[in-house]
């Protein structure tokens, strides 16, 4: 529930797929950087857009 999956208005073709392995890549990804709670990592994250983004690129 973290990333609020229950309000999410995509629910056809494919697309539903391709959300979960969006947000299971970025569960993976915040894992490997070593956060245990993955709430407060993406509030973390949230509040540090630049930091983030090249975060993302040196992964």
């Amino acid at each position: 529930m973290t990333y609020d999956e229950d309000r999410s208005q995509v629910r056809t073709a494919h697309a539903p797929h391709v959300m979960a392995s969006l947000r299971n890549t970025a569960i993976g990804l915040l894992r490997l950087a070593g956060w245990s709670n993955i709430a407060a990592a993406l509030r973390h994250h949230a509040r540090q857009p630049p930091e983030t983004v090249t975060w993302l690129l040196t992964c």
